[in-house]
């Protein structure tokens, strides 16, 4: 009687879970949907203890940078060509495949997300610049390699931002995503990073705005 009573409660916790799962994840691809950004985005950005897998001791852990964030924006290629072209069904294998090379691209601690249409956004985890620059770069050079079924070669355009103290989930977005502009302004199939941009004056910063575009 009380294995019965057990095993009713966990089928009712396990249902409750995939509820729970369900209502967090994108149907199409699996990936946390826009709904869970914020709250993941918040709760990512606060400082983490760090376990011994991590680092082998307190002076590691501290020159580890694992606390600090990056926050990539992905953008498809000329998605909208794919959609056309062979239809909305090989559209869709597309968007699986893709979240399949970012799976396999970023660690188990990154944060992936898909936002809708073709775009997706990555919640970095540790590192400098060089490093963020470094795995957003491979996850561009795998999509590129990556040859899709029927559709061939599809490529993306990728920017990303380092995540501020008493950043703002919108704020930190719209930073990334003015680095994807530029790099489709420059040819696509880029990453580019935010900071740089506006280090060598190709984006400048006035105030609460960014190039045209108010953060808000």
């Amino acid at each position: 009687r009380d294995l019965r009573s057990m095993q009713t409660l966990l089928r009712v916790f396990g249902n409750f879970q995939n509820l729970l799962e369900s209502s967090q994840r994108d149907s199409l691809t699996g990936l946390l949907n826009r709904q869970t950004f914020d709250a993941t985005f918040l709760k990512a950005s606060m400082p983490v203890q760090l376990s011994a897998e991590d680092a082998e001791s307190e002076a590691e852990r501290r020159g580890s940078q694992m606390n600090t964030f990056w926050l990539g924006v992905i953008d498809i290629d000329h998605f909208k060509l794919v959609n056309d072209r062979f239809g909305h069904l090989i559209g869709d294998e597309v968007l699986v495949l893709v979240a399949r090379i970012m799976r396999q691209t970023f660690r188990h601690y990154d944060r992936l997300f898909r936002f809708g249409g073709e775009e997706f956004v990555v919640l970095l985890r540790g590192g400098t610049e060089k490093h963020a620059l470094r795995v957003f770069e491979r996850f561009r050079q795998n999509m590129q390699a990556y040859a899709f079924p029927q559709v061939g070669q599809v490529t993306v355009s990728l920017g990303f931002t380092g995540v501020h103290a008493h950043d703002t989930p919108s704020a930190a977005f719209s930073r990334a995503d003015q680095a994807v502009y530029q790099a489709k302004h420059q040819g696509r199939n880029q990453t580019l990073c935010f900071e740089n941009l506006v280090s060598q004056g190709i984006i400048t910063t006035e105030g609460d705005k960014v190039g045209n575009i108010e953060l808000f």
